[in-house]
């Protein structure tokens, strides 16, 4: 899949996720940096792939270990106003995620959720998908825990040293999902 920048890259300065798209910069997946520190001051941002269109990082209020938020990297508030590019590298890199996030996490269960505007629970404005492992919580007897099914309920800060670790295995995980589509399909894939 080409993952060629659009012409023109909207910005909006007061976005947190436009601050974490501009500092920084795109990698190439297939080959992930052990360690990524941002090009600017930012939020605390813990990246999992770094492309021209795209990027993903850690939720900084995980509902589990290893949520995860893919967006563009231009500021689209809304799904529909991203680009038919954009679109498809989303869609993408969405499948590719999953499997890198079932692997570091060993939860072969997960939610890919997207919210479209504050009516529909959006809180950031900058159109992203939630990628949620879902442990099994039934066998734990823990059924409370069901409720925080969709963002309602108990939610931690993000542990910064974990995520480090995490984040950096995740990537690894991310390249060899990525070298295995390469195998089966037959064809390179152009970053």
């Amino acid at each position: 899949m080409t993952d060629a920048a659009p012409p023109t890259r909207a910005v909006d300065d007061a976005c947190p996720f436009c601050a974490i798209s501009s500092a920084h910069v795109p990698y190439d997946p297939l080959n992930p940096p052990k360690t990524i520190s941002p090009t600017t001051t930012t939020p605390s941002s813990f990246v999992a792939l770094s492309t021209p269109t795209l990027i993903a990082f850690l939720d900084i209020l995980p509902l589990s270990r290893g949520h995860l938020l893919l967006c563009p990297r231009a500021h689209r508030p809304k799904l529909t106003d991203a680009s038919a590019h954009e679109a498809r590298s989303l869609g993408y890199y969405a499948r590719i995620l999953s499997a890198a996030l079932a692997r570091a996490t060993g939860v072969q269960d997960w939610n890919v959720l997207q919210n479209n505007g504050a009516a529909a629970a959006q809180v950031v404005a900058h159109m992203h998908f939630h990628l949620i492992p879902r442990p099994e919580i039934r066998a734990s007897g823990r059924f409370r825990e069901s409720f925080t099914m969709f963002g309602r309920g108990q939610r931690e800060e993000l542990d910064d040293d974990d995520a480090e670790v995490f984040v950096a295995e995740l990537r690894r995980h991310v390249a060899d999902v990525l070298r295995e589509d390469k195998d089966e399909e037959g064809y390179k894939i152009k970053l």
